[in-house]
């Protein structure tokens, strides 16, 4: 099993949702965060005085995958995803040693 994270621009969850939704994931977790990669924020004009905006929000999906859907999942994730300009996210997969399903006790892929 793998974790894939990706944390992309506020305005693509719901695209992205969707063709997930499509694969027929079972579920994923979705928190809205801030903050900067190497552009290191970006500097915005309000009531025509500039100020810098070091933290900018995005959102994180969390889903836990069988090690055979990862390449396919993540090949989504970057076409619906990417707009070429910088601030696109990233995409982080993980080793998942064990999933256990509260309710039932069912481990391992039956449990994601």
């Amino acid at each position: 099993m793998q974790k894939i994270e990706a944390v992309i621009r506020v305005e693509k969850l719901d695209e992205v949702s969707e063709a997930l939704e499509k694969f027929g994931l079972p579920g994923m977790m979705v928190t809205h965060i801030e903050g900067h990669g190497n552009q290191k924020g970006v500097v915005e004009q309000f009531r025509g005085r500039e100020f810098k905006v070091n933290f900018i929000p995005k959102i994180r999906i969390e889903i836990i995958v069988k090690d055979q859907d990862v390449e396919k999942i993540v090949a989504e994730i970057i076409k619906i995803a990417r707009t070429g300009e910088i601030g696109d996210g990233k995409i982080f997969i993980t080793d998942i040693k064990d999933v256990i399903r509260i309710r039932t006790g069912e481990k391992g892929d039956k449990a994601i």
